[in-house]
């Protein structure tokens, strides 16, 4: 098989702005690539760049996505390795364009493998129920909208904090007091805080039976995690702080996490997050399966993914959830509540409608 065009799409989703320690997103600003063969199989993958945390824009992602398409052109996508090989050849780190690259390759290798994507990966059916996520917003406010989610039967709510520690406080005690207990609660920092706010934060949140809290400071921290690790009465778990299997053997190694969360984002793609969910099965870390704001299309593929491994206990699979305002993905992962289900097609089972395509900035390579 060969490759034989390969489009790039400014995947543009306009979306109510939503807020998290490190700025505000006031639109997705993804990528789509679509790669054709000579076989007739066409593949399909997105990547939702998030410059706050991975340092690339839409903007980036798109020059970048030009030089891969180049670089991919006439070659074998079933070679996934030494396709992704050349990308890590041809530039240092950009993960989120390369994941997006990444996805289309196995999208295209379980359809030629007539499997969907799950089965592909060496996966089962299992049942996959996503938290859902507040943004940061006053405790009055966030109180209200966890009212809300408890309405909608949401059992697990992701909360963004990493502000001031004093008021994280009153936005989480504002929202057990109006939730109950009954309700799981997750926190995620988004590297907000410093070790003193966070010793303060962390010890008195405590309190209020968080399941855990992800990434509560910069990375350039992380050797203060392992102390931190033993001084929260919360267990911690690594984002930012894990990028690649490397960063995981590190982290892990360090004793500075009690769970890593993999996002196809940071780590390039599928291939990569294989061998960081390795190592954390390895040595017992259980793994959440997480995103930036990506629609249901990359959604899809991280649904499958989920699915192919069972060391991905939870599930933060709220991405098109978080304010987009359309949804131009066909077919694709669908929610029942906050249950996530696949299809049985071939690949990751979604495309875009070329409607919507026709209005984006695109280029053919």
């Amino acid at each position: 098989m060969q490759i034989t065009s390969i489009q790039v799409y400014r995947y543009s989703i306009p979306m109510v702005p939503f807020t998290i320690a490190t700025g505000t997103m006031d639109f997705a600003q993804n990528l789509l690539v679509v790669i054709h063969t000579n076989e007739g199989i066409t593949g399909y993958g997105e990547c939702s760049a998030f410059p706050m945390i991975v340092g690339e824009t839409q903007a980036t992602c798109y020059e970048m996505g030009k030089a891969f398409a180049a670089i991919f052109k006439h070659k074998d996508p079933l070679d996934i390795p030494a396709r992704m090989q050349e990308l890590e050849g041809f530039t240092a780190r950009n993960y989120t364009a390369k994941s997006a690259f990444d996805i289309a390759l196995h999208d295209i290798a379980a359809k030629a493998a007539n499997q969907p994507l799950y089965a592909y990966l060496g996966g089962s059916v299992k049942k996959i129920v996503s938290d859902l996520t507040i943004g940061i917003d006053s405790p009055t406010n966030m109180a209200a909208q966890a009212v809300e989610f408890v309405q909608q039967n949401v059992a697990t709510i992701k909360v963004k904090l990493g502000k001031d520690p004093n008021t994280d406080i009153e936005r989480i005690k504002a929202i057990r007091s109006a939730i109950g207990n009954a309700t799981t609660i997750r926190i995620d920092a988004n590297q907000g805080w410093s070790y003193e706010d966070a010793i303060i934060a962390l010890t008195e949140l405590g309190k209020y039976g968080i399941e855990f809290c992800e990434q509560p400071m910069r990375t350039y921290n992380d050797e203060l995690l392992p102390e931190l690790c033993k001084l929260s009465p919360i267990p911690l778990m690594a984002d930012e702080s894990v990028y690649t299997h490397h960063d995981a053997e590190r982290i892990i190694r360090n004793k500075a996490c009690a769970s890593i969360n993999i996002k196809f984002a940071k780590s390039g793609g599928i291939a990569e997050a294989i061998k960081i969910n390795e190592v954390a099965e390895k040595n017992n870390i259980p793994c959440m399966m997480g995103g930036m704001l990506e629609s249901r299309l990359a959604l899809t593929a991280k649904v499958h993914f989920a699915m192919a491994k069972q060391n991905i206990i939870y599930y933060d699979l709220d991405t098109c959830l978080l304010g987009h305002k359309i949804d131009p993905v066909i077919g694709g992962a669908q929610y029942n509540s906050m249950e996530l289900t696949v299809n049985e097609d071939a690949g990751i089972g979604a495309s875009v409608d070329p409607s919507f395509l026709q209005t984006l900035e695109s280029i053919t390579i």
